[in-house]
């Protein structure tokens, strides 16, 4: 059992003076020496601030349609923890709940679930002994709720007064003279929040010293101290880190957005998460290593142009969407991500333009996910509200793996289950999605582009006889040879690795690198490696309306390493050799990801050996060796022999070694280019098959398609047995893409079948 002092402040309706009297009780009993809790009933986030301001603490809500019934008590006494009393202001009229639902979530709904005496607050502005009248049926209408006085407020003469007190059958704890200065000022979503009033904090204080002037509060402390005890346990945030890393949340705040529940945080630092706040009206740039992203409600729209000059930190949100960062955006959050708010331009992180309506939308739902997204599964349903003058143009949610944009608010203590979901996101980082992780026992693969057939026998007599050689340390020499006869180069102008994304770490460390660009969409490793070696990446977006083509001049003038893919992964496309020599240029490293070139037949477009450039390349995909990490890079000798430096002894294994120089031999090219033949005719095939179904996709030269086969297609084809990479991890992609990997046209048939049932 529990002891806590409590009362709940009610009113017969919105306007009595609740927040007043509620608020400046807790001002008054702190300022006392009393340690308060101040409590809302309901969704609303803006009493709570002003609560906050009274008694040093955050404001807490009790809302049993956001959290459940069962969840109310121990919500209270988490948040009363260490206070001598809780006090807990009502929503609306004492007994006003949610609609259709005889009351449910009303204020005398959680203090019969609390078992807190009532004070109800009057406005008596306009009336006198009707006021005993309204008492009266306020007791009688539900005997379960105790009403255990009264403060009449706006009072006007005494005489008045006394003919209201002589009406009332229950004791008067307070008389609060009419004065407009104690008000607090509204806008078209009801209060103006403490964060935007530079007076809050005066004018609470003055309502504290007018509540202890003309309150009984021993009074008050006596009713709430003959509150029963409490048999529950207080609420512990249910969630578990994923790792030991506390990877950074930046959550916005500020006068924009001021709306979110105080433990939505603490469940996100109970996953292991550092939330750390940021304002979008001053910041320039997101927090320092930001893995997630939390923006909550508030009024952006009061604040459009101002939230529009601070383009940096726009285009630092707009990158971090992009590239996959897991981010929720709650009502403002929305409209913040939207391409513009009332013609203002916001961040374009989400295709929707908002603006400002004269209607308001108020809803209290409980609301089914009609697919698989960053927090919710398909066919789960939560609860939350809505309360807004906005709409979006489209309409409706925009959701995905990594995204989660709606306007519903949710209070993640009742649905804690996606205060995990987001933590273990923002833990897995999408730079480091792969899609090994996604073809599971029983799916049929079209993840991972491996080669689909048996790997010739004399590639697999190399590789057991490496294993027979494993008694030695390995000795890369036999590959740069074979490397640089594969090219016509001379050795010092190669260096084996540890497959491509030894390479690309090895670049990421060579330099500190002033202003590194990625050009994107493309396969993620590379920046990866950047941000793991603390660089600030720039992303440069290959647009699908131009069909992922380069453009060399949206590369900024100062970077100083730009890398791309050719063929690029995800897209396939393969941009034109002259397109990439235009981004050289004296003091700039051009690295080139030429992963999937061996798929190309004839390898045309190749720059391997091209002065200026560094070529980084991949045997395992199309040698069906991923095991095997046998990876190179070629380039300008210097360039090359700064790498070597920065790589450690024997990192390329013998088993990498024997493939590179069996793969890489003269003999192996016709096997090379019979594979890189067999792709192009399997590619055909596949991209006949989406063109028939009406599939957007991108003409393809790499052993993969992309193809936009729409939201929650990939939870689809997973639930009819097949496995296609997402593609909203890739930066500058949405959930509506999927990466398909070319398969013989027999086994490709069965993804197709699939694809019409999903279209």
């Amino acid at each position: 059992m529990v002891t806590l002092p409590r009362l709940v402040v009610a009113a017969p309706s919105t306007g009595q003076g609740k927040t007043t009297v509620a608020t400046g009780l807790m001002a008054a009993l702190t300022a006392a020496g009393h340690q308060v809790s101040g409590h809302k009933v309901g969704p609303d986030y803006i009493d709570p601030g002003y609560h906050a301001l009274a008694t040093g603490r955050p404001g807490r809500n009790l809302d049993p349609h956001l959290v459940g019934e069962e969840r109310v008590v121990p919500l209270l006494l988490h948040g009363a923890a260490g206070a001598d009393v809780a006090v807990i202001e009502g929503v609306m009229g004492l007994y006003d709940g949610r609609l259709g639902t005889d009351g449910f979530a009303s204020t005398a709904h959680v203090a019969t679930l609390t078992s807190t005496p009532v004070v109800l607050v009057l406005d008596v502005a306009r009336l006198s002994r009707t006021v005993g009248a309204i008492a009266a049926g306020m007791v009688a209408f539900d005997p379960a709720v105790r009403v255990a006085g009264v403060v009449l407020n706006r009072a006007g003469s005494e005489r008045n007064t006394a003919e209201i007190v002589r009406a009332l059958d229950l004791p008067v704890l307070g008389v609060l003279p009419h004065d407009e200065r104690l008000a607090a000022p509204s806008r078209h979503l009801g209060l103006v929040p403490t964060a935007e009033r530079a007076e809050s904090e005066r004018t609470i204080a003055d309502l504290g010293e007018q509540v202890a002037r003309h309150l009984d509060l021993d009074a008050l402390l006596a009713i709430a101290r003959s509150a029963p005890d409490l048999d529950a346990a207080p609420w512990t945030p249910p969630v578990v880190a994923p790792s030991d890393a506390r990877p950074v949340v930046a959550m916005a705040g500020g006068r924009a957005f001021t709306f979110r529940y105080a433990e939505t945080e603490e469940l996100l630092e109970a996953a292991g998460c550092r939330v750390v706040t940021f304002d979008p009206l001053t910041d320039r740039a997101l927090p320092a290593g930001t893995r997630g992203l939390y923006l909550g409600g508030g009024f952006p729209e009061m604040y459009a142009g101002e939230l529009a000059a601070n383009t940096a930190l726009l285009a630092d949100v707009r990158e971090a969407v992009a590239r996959g960062v897991p981010t929720v955006a709650e009502c403002a959050g929305l409209l913040y991500l939207a391409e513009t708010l009332d013609g203002v331009p916001m961040a374009g992180a989400v295709p929707v333009a908002a603006e400002m309506t004269e209607r308001l939308t108020l809803r209290y739902p409980a609301v089914t996910a009609a697919a698989d997204s960053l927090l919710l599964r398909a066919g789960e349903e939560i609860t939350g509200h809505e309360f807004h003058r906005t709409r979006t143009t489209p309409e409706g949610d925009v959701t995905g793996p990594t995204l989660h944009a709606s306007y519903l608010h949710v209070h993640w203590a009742g649905h804690p289950h996606l205060a995990q979901r987001f933590a273990d996101a923002v833990h897995a980082d999408p730079l480091r999605h792969h899609g090994d992780a996604e073809a599971t026992p029983g799916l049929l693969d079209f993840a991972v582009n491996v080669y689909e057939g048996p790997r010739p026998a004399w590639l697999d007599e190399a590789l057991h006889a490496a294993v027979d050689g494993a008694s030695s340390y390995p000795d890369a020499r036999p590959a740069a040879e074979a490397i640089a006869r594969r090219h016509g180069v001379g050795v010092p102008q190669v260096l084996p690795t540890a497959g491509a994304a030894e390479a690309f770490s090895l670049v990421a460390r060579l330099r500190p690198w002033q202003r590194p660009v990625v050009v994107h969409p493309q396969f993620t490793e590379p920046h990866a490696a950047l941000v793991q070696a603390g660089h600030a990446v720039t992303t440069v977006a290959c647009r699908p309306e131009d069909g992922f083509a380069l453009d060399p001049a949206a590369v900024p003038d100062d970077a100083d390493l730009v890398v791309v893919g050719n063929p690029t992964n995800p897209t396939g496309v393969l941009h034109p050799a002259t397109a990439i020599r235009k981004l050289c240029r004296d003091g700039r490293l051009v690295v080139v990801d030429e992963a999937f070139m061996d798929a190309v037949p004839g390898e045309v477009e190749s720059l391997a050996g091209e002065p200026g450039v560094l070529v980084t390349r991949s045997l395992t995909k199309h040698w069906s060796i991923p095991g095997v990490r046998a990876g190179y890079v070629v380039g300008d000798r210097d360039v090359v022999a700064a790498l070597a430096r920065e790589q450690v002894p024997w990192s390329v294994s013998t088993a990498a070694v024997a493939a590179t120089v069996a793969c890489l031999s003269p003999e192996a090219l016709p096997e090379s280019e019979q594979r890189a033949a067999a792709l192009a005719t399997w590619r055909e095939w596949l991209q006949a098959g989406l063109r028939g179904l009406g599939i957007e996709h991108v003409p393809s030269a790499a052993s993969f398609v992309l193809a936009r086969i729409g939201p929650g297609g990939h939870a689809a084809l997973r639930e009819r047995g097949i496995a296609v990479r997402r593609a909203d991890t890739f930066p500058g992609l949405d959930a509506t893409w999927v990466r398909i990997a070319v398969r013989p046209p027999e086994t490709t048939a069965r993804l197709l079948a699939a694809l019409k049932e999903v279209r």
